[in-house]
This record gives C-alpha cells, sequence and structure tokens, in this order.
C-alpha cells in the first residue's frame, strides 16, 4: 500500500497540546517503575535502579544515520539511528552486549536527546529510529517533545525486542509511526533460559496486537520509504529455538497475512553463547531455508529475505 502523507503522527498530538499530557503521564511510571514488564517498582525519579540499571535521565550509546536497517526504513539517506544504552533483557548471545550489558554510553539530558533527533533530520534521515527503547520510553518523550516543539517531523521507529509493557505501549499512541518488533521466542521456557525473562510469548503477543492496532500493516510513500505501520523483524536461531513456526502462524492468522516480515539469517554466537549449545554456532543454510518456507506455507507474502552471504532483497509477493 502507498501513502503519500509524509507528516508524523506526534505533529497532530502537539498541536492538540495532549503530547506534554503523555508526557508527564509516562514519567509517573518511573516513580514505581512499571515503564517495562518487569515492573521493578524502584522509585526511578530518585535515583533507584531496577533490573535495567537507567534512571530518570536518557542514557545514550550513540545515534547516527544507519544504512543496515530495512530497505524500506533505510532509504538513500539512512535511518537515523539512536542506541539506548542498557536493555530490560539479558540475552546470553546479545549481539550488542556493550551496550546493553556491560551499558556503554553517557545520560543525555532531554534537551541534548532533542538535538540529537534534530541532528538527524537535518542530515537527511528519513526517520528517527529508537533502538533498545522499552526501558526509557518516559525519557524518550521527554526529549521528543522538545524536538518537535523546534520542529522535528519525520516518522518515528520504535525498535524493540517486543518485551514491552501494554499500557506504556498505550502511551505510544499517536506519537509512534513505525513499530519494528522483534518476535525472539515462541516458548516461553526458551525465553526464559536465553534471555531471561518471565513470560515473553504472551507478553510479546499483547505488544503485536496493540502495536498493529495503533498503525495497521506497513504503508510506503512513493519512494518505497516506510511513512506508517508495522515491519516485524525475526531472528532465526539454532536449533529451532525461536520457534519460527508458531511465530510466523500467529503473524498470519492473528496480525495481519499482509505483515511485512525480515526474516533475519545474521545469527552469531556472541557474549556468553558459547556455554549455550546449540547457541555456540551459527546457522546452516537449511535452517534459513525452512524459517522462509514456514512463513510462506502460513500465506506471509510480504517478505524480507536475506540467505547466508547472499545480497538483501525484499521477495516479490507470492
Amino acid at each position: 500500500m502507498v501513502l503519500m502523507q509524509k507528516r508524523a503522527a506526534y505533529c497532530d498530538l502537539l498541536e492538540s497540546g495532549q503530547f506534554a499530557e503523555r508526557v508527564a503521564l509516562a514519567r509517573e511510571r518511573l516513580r514505581r517503575c512499571q515503564v517495562c514488564p518487569r515492573h521493578c517498582a524502584v522509585d526511578r525519579l530518585e535515583g533507584e535502579f531496577g533490573i535495567c540499571q537507567v534512571g530518570a535521565q536518557p542514557f545514550v550509546a550513540s545515534y547516527a544515520p544507519h544504512f543496515g536497517e530495512e530497505q524500506p526504513l533505510r532509504g538513500r539517506n539512512g535511518s537515523g539511528t539512536i542506541f539506548f544504552g542498557s536493555c530490560n533483557l539479558r540475552c546470553v548471545y546479545c549481539q550488542n552486549y556493550e551496550i546493553s550489558h556491560l551499558k556503554e554510553g553517557k545520560e543525555f539530558p532531554p534537551s541534548q536527546l532533542a538535538e540529537a533527533m534534530l541532528s538527524l533530520q537535518e542530515q537527511g534521515c528519513h526517520n528517527v529510529n529508537l533502538v533498545t527503547p522499552s526501558h526509557q520510553v518516559p525519557q524518550i518523550l521527554e526529549g521528543l517533545l522538545l524536538a518537535a516543539e523546534q520542529g522535528l517531523s519525520i516518522p518515528i521507529v520504535y525498535n524493540t525486542s517486543s518485551y514491552d509493557d501494554l499500557d506504556t505501549l498505550k502511551l505510544l499512541d499517536g506519537i509512534v509511526d513505525i513499530y519494528l518488533p522483534d518476535f525472539k521466542y515462541s516458548d516461553a521456557d526458551v525465553a526464559l533460559r536465553y534471555s531471561k525473562i518471565e513470560s515473553y510469548p504472551d507478553i510479546a503477543k499483547t505488544a503485536f496486537r496493540e502495536m498493529h492496532r495503533q498503525v495497521g500493516d506497513l504503508t510506503l510513500d512513493a519512494q518505497g520509504i516506510a511513512v506508517r505501520g508495522l515491519l516485524v523483524r525475526h531472528l532465526v536461531l539454532p536449533g529451532g529455538l525461536a520457534g519460527t513456526a508458531e511465530i510466523m502462524k500467529f503473524l498470519a492468522e492473528e496480525i495481519s497475512i499482509d505483515t511485512y516480515v525480515n526474516v533475519m539469517s545474521q545469527y552469531r554466537p556472541c557474549y556468553r553463547a558459547f556455554r549455550y549449545p546449540p547457541l555456540d554456532r551459527r546457522i546452516t543454510e537449511e535452517e534459513y531455508e525452512d524459517a522462509i518456507k514456514l512463513a510462506q506455507d502460513n500465506g506471509l507474502h510480504r517478505l524480507h529475505s536475506e540467505k547466508p552471504g547472499s545480497a538483501i532483497a525484499w521477495m516479490a509477493e507470492l
């Protein structure tokens, strides 16, 4: 589906005065922290830390135009990625463990976060891509409000592991234009063993339903750049640990047959993965091709496919 309108959703919310109200509501969720599904109940406004070890200020590892994202996000000028430090997951194979586990980065006051967003827009990025935002939503909204007041108008991408709190997601309705969730596991025991989180499949499914309710299927402009909607990632893990069959069935039957899905092949052993076979090896070409077939067998036809060692290309609608 092609959509010509490029005005970001939050511009309307800003004009109505509701954006500032959302920021205030989100900030209150830090008081007895309910920002993510862990519900640590610490007072982050008073300097207490929960599992994520991030307080009341935004904590940022880096920001820059990024050209490794999916084509509808990166376009010609790049996706304006902001990598937020720490994480509410503890994946034993984390590909960015220096940021997520070792907490590389520094505190950014909301005004500095706003400057980063505006800088990405000035560099021509097609969007502001919030990477690992789930534990910092109130802080992000403070910076985003300031940026919007100063002229930010490009779409917001919410790039998440899908371990998101439903009430927090509801605060993003009318603010986030593009949801980019990674559906990591279909089995709760696997999620607990490898990412140290409870009830992941149920929480992720609830998050997916809410994200799709807010933005619908992915829509593109005349140049093929994502404007609004849901774009799903699924990282294929060795030995079928991700539970790809169940995930593709859920997306097709309960979200939309028109869901854009990036079936990712780039898993590599990182961090502590060598202690957890079969995570101590890369996936095989057969494992990847099986994952693509599972998506196709469930009727999903908007697939971003990349075979190991080959170029990335959007598959034609089947």
